[in-house]
């Protein structure tokens, strides 16, 4: 398939997991992928670029975006992957800890969607794909501000497709289940029983898995391709069933 010949995509948090995943299926169907990320490992040899942005920090967005446009020629398609995640319940984190999280995984995706925002009314297949979360839809313990900013981050998606469709600009997210990524690994590795957090969270998933990173990427490919192109304020769930299947 190169249904992305001649686009230009931009992929934030694309060193690694679902953004590389994602920035590696872009390029193989035909589009000039740029990595934005805060550490972009010098293995990654997937994209046309990478350029050192965290997505906190307005100047530097507004400094990569515009590079990116002027090396590859435009942008066409934003897929918002930055994310950090969080543990504990309402009670466990300081306030500070909540203005991180939502800074980095909700005002990001404001930060970079509205840098890229000329560029994309320029294109004839804009597309922005953001990445949220299961969590966004479905309550899960001890996830209580990465699911507040997952949460808004759905709502956010829909609001942007609301405001954008008149600009030709189609909006969507995916929602993926726990994801064999190096976020969870890490977050299993502070377990006190490693092998049982793992077998828990295969079990809470009706599929009894995880979900892949290259799993999350064909979602993401599917949204932002010029194929889907009646498809806008969509939350696609990428989750082993874990929203909607109930097995007993």
């Amino acid at each position: 398939m190169n249904e992305f010949d001649g686009l230009v995509a931009v992929v934030t948090g694309g060193g690694s997991g679902i953004g590389a995943a994602t920035a590696a299926l872009l390029t193989e169907r035909g589009a000039r992928v740029a990595i934005l990320d805060r550490d972009v490992p010098t293995g990654v040899r997937v994209a046309a670029m990478s350029v050192i942005c965290d997505v906190t920090f307005t100047p530097g967005v507004e400094g990569a975006i515009t590079e990116v446009a002027d090396t590859l020629g435009g942008i066409d398609i934003v897929v918002n992957n930055a994310g950090i995640g969080a543990t504990g319940d309402i009670a466990a984190n300081p306030d500070d800890e909540w203005h991180r999280v939502l800074d980095v995984n909700v005002v990001g995706i404001a930060r970079v969607s509205r840098t890229a925002l000329p560029y994309l009314r320029r294109s004839s297949h804009a597309a922005i794909v953001n990445t949220c979360s299961v969590v966004a839809v479905v309550g899960v313990p001890q996830r209580a501000v990465y699911s507040a900013s997952k949460g808004a981050v759905a709502a956010l998606t829909l609001a942007m497709a609301a405001d954008h469709v008149k600009d030709g600009i189609r909006v969507n997210a995916v929602t993926p289940g726990t994801a064999d990524t190096p976020w969870v690994g890490r977050l299993l590795d502070q377990a006190p029983d490693a092998a049982a957090a793992a077998t828990a969270l295969r079990a809470r998933q009706p599929m009894g898995r995880l979900v892949s990173a290259a799993e999350v990427a064909y979602a993401i490919g599917y949204l932002a391709s010029p194929l889907s192109s009646a498809t806008t304020g969509t939350l696609l769930a990428v989750d082993g069933g874990m929203a909607g299947v109930r097995l007993g």
